[in-house]
């Protein structure tokens, strides 16, 4: 099972889906709003945007690696390893992020967590169409196309005759727990958003495991890259 239809360190990659699906994001916090202030339908509808634009975001990302794994074997190896490096990087960063989270004041955290009741003059404008909203967070964020491209890349087996299964495998994998957190969030509403709001360790200790994780996963990825170049 570990390389079926050519995707190799399966439960790796799981394990890493698991850390980007928890850790906060523009997508996460809207979804959580809408169905704070709107209930249970409103916040599936940002969540079926979300869906959407990540979806878009992944074949395009993974139609791009599939055809420069079918041309230039050599070349997606160096892209591996680079991207690899740069799954490091954001590891990094996100452990910065969290030093700095453990050591803000709880009052720095309040405006950061999705409130039921803010904008209350623009809500109705502003949330009136979830779907559409959800789906243009997602799709404008074009960083996104560029971490699922590093993050797949690290995953498919480069002989595998049928790299397009891989990528498909990849995504709905993420798409899966992504539906699940989503759910969560949509169910928990206002609960969740107070956890992480004023339990500021909390919200640090997450980012935190999400960062050494990143960052173990691109030491590990980027070695085993390099290994296959030589």
């Amino acid at each position: 099972m570990d390389h079926m239809f050519g995707v190799v360190n399966l439960w790796t990659y799981v394990l890493g889906v698991i850390f980007i699906v928890l850790l906060p994001g523009p997508n996460s916090l809207y979804v959580l709003s809408v169905a704070a202030q709107r209930g249970v339908r409103q916040g599936y509808r940002g969540a079926f945007g979300v869906f959407l634009g990540d979806t878009v975001l992944m074949v395009l990302a993974a139609a791009g690696a599939a055809s420069l794994l079918e041309t230039n074997l050599a070349l997606y190896h160096l892209v591996q390893a680079a991207g690899a490096l740069y799954l490091g990087w954001l590891g990094i960063n996100m452990l910065r992020a969290a030093w700095k989270r453990w050591h803000t004041p709880d009052t720095g955290l309040h405006a950061q967590a999705p409130q039921p009741h803010a904008h209350t003059a623009q809500a109705g404008k502003r949330l009136e169409n979830p779907f559409q909203k959800a789906l243009f967070i997602s799709l404008l964020n074009p960083k996104a196309i560029l971490f699922f491209v590093s993050f797949f890349i690290q995953f498919v087996d480069p002989h595998y005759p049928h790299p397009a299964l891989s990528f498909l495998l990849l995504g709905l994998i993420v798409q899966f727990f992504s539906l699940l957190y989503l759910s969560v969030l949509i169910f928990g509403g206002v609960r969740v958003a107070d956890a992480f709001r004023r339990r500021r360790r909390l919200s640090a200790l997450t980012m935190g495991a999400t960062g050494a994780g990143f960052f173990g996963f691109g030491v590990k990825l980027a070695l085993a890259a390099t290994a296959r170049t030589h």
